[in-house]
């Protein structure tokens, strides 16, 4: 980071007219250093279809920047969550130019990466790649698997556009449309990251015994269902049609040893013989947990991925951040008042942050969902 900047720049604004939108963020950022090069710029849906007009403003204010970034249904700032209203945040850092490459809308696993990119890539110990995807795109688990198979020591973070409508643009330097787009660090940049997740597990792991495409039929040689009742309780087990957006299913990744898992919507039952089925393909011999989802397990959950962070980050100044995070999160399960983000200041501080409520989230390489992740640059 340019030493010249001691934090990023930020700015947000709300307003129903584009050109207003965007002059007023300008006129929050002030002067510009001239080594000022990154910007990251996220928008309300309600701006998708004028989120050209934004770019091409910003460009000819600043042409000196790159930019990368999306549209959600919310949008996260300073302490603040924005819905439904046109809205967009902004944050501009500096940093050297043979630190970071901007990568543009890999649409499927064909994807090939522009020979410069390709060549300063390889020449990278590690990376550090923050994407933005479309969340209509079935082939992003394979685009995502093929950009970890590249350099087997990057760490992918990111999220999937969210809107109200049919559009879900991108930005990587010009406006994208499907696929995966965004940018890719190196070494030299000091990144921590960590996630958070909304559920918690109820019941020990199982091994799914029998499963056919997303049906869960045995896990430990029980009935997938009858295994779920006796671990959700008597009272939601009378009561199935209670279970929906409370129970859930998680699906531990292997390998890790930290338990991670991610979780899964329960999309149907079959109580006559006792199927389960799941958002995911499943497979005999995978482990397979239930687990709830409630404010209270979410917010604690969030408190220790920022202490970790905290402790991670030992004192230094935190330049800037951005934070993706479910569109189940936010006031559907912390409450109308940015509690989500409010809880990140109290607990890191203030500084710059931006972001996004997305469609599934991005870590480590891999599609999450109930999920937030936090990424700092330091």
């Amino acid at each position: 980071m340019d030493e010249s900047m001691k934090q990023f720049l930020f700015a947000s604004a709300e307003d129903n007219n584009p050109t207003a939108l965007t002059q007023d963020c300008l006129g929050q950022l002030g002067d510009i250093p001239a080594k000022a090069n990154l910007g990251f710029i996220y928008a309300t849906d309600q701006v998708a279809g004028d989120l050209s007009q934004v770019l091409a403003q910003l460009q000819q204010a600043i042409p000196g920047v790159h930019w990368v970034g999306t549209v959600g249904i919310g949008i996260c700032t300073n302490g603040r969550e924005i819905y439904d209203r046109p809205a967009i945040a902004i944050m501009i850092g500096a940093f050297p130019e043979h630190n970071f490459r901007i990568i543009k809308g890999l649409q499927d696993e064909s994807w090939t990466l522009a020979d410069p990119v390709t060549d300063w890539w390889e020449n990278q110990d590690s990376c550090v790649a923050l994407l933005h995807g479309d969340p209509f795109n079935p082939t992003t688990p394979a685009v995502l698997n093929k950009l970890l198979m590249q350099q087997d020591t990057s760490f992918i973070n990111g999220g999937l556009s969210s809107s109200n409508g049919d559009s879900n643009p991108q930005l990587a330097d010009t406006l994208v449309n499907g696929g995966i787009s965004g940018v890719l660090f190196n070494q030299q940049v000091d990144i921590v990251t960590d996630h958070t997740q909304g559920c918690s597990p109820i019941g020990p792991t199982h091994e799914i015994t029998k499963a056919q495409n997303n049906i869960a039929i045995t896990l430990d040689h029980q009935p997938a269902l009858n295994v779920m009742k006796s671990e959700i309780g008597e009272v939601l087990a009378k009561n199935l049609t209670k279970i929906g957006g409370y129970i859930f299913v998680a699906l531990p990744i292997q390998g890790s040893d930290s338990g991670d898992y991610l979780v899964r919507n329960l999309v149907g039952i079959d109580p006559k013989q006792g199927l389960v089925a799941v958002g995911d393909q499943l497979d005999d011999k995978q482990q397979m947990m239930y687990c709830r989802r409630d404010g209270n397990t979410a917010r604690e959950d969030l408190q220790r991925m920022l202490e970790r962070l905290r402790k991670r980050s030992d004192g230094r100044t935190i330049l800037g951040g951005v934070y993706i995070t479910c569109l189940g999160r936010g006031r559907h399960q912390f409450g109308d008042n940015s509690e989500e983000l409010k809880l990140i200041q109290q607990v890191l501080g203030d500084f710059p942050l931006v972001g996004f409520f997305a469609k599934g989230e991005i870590y480590n390489g891999r599609l999450y969902g109930y999920t937030g992740v936090l990424t700092l640059f330091l």
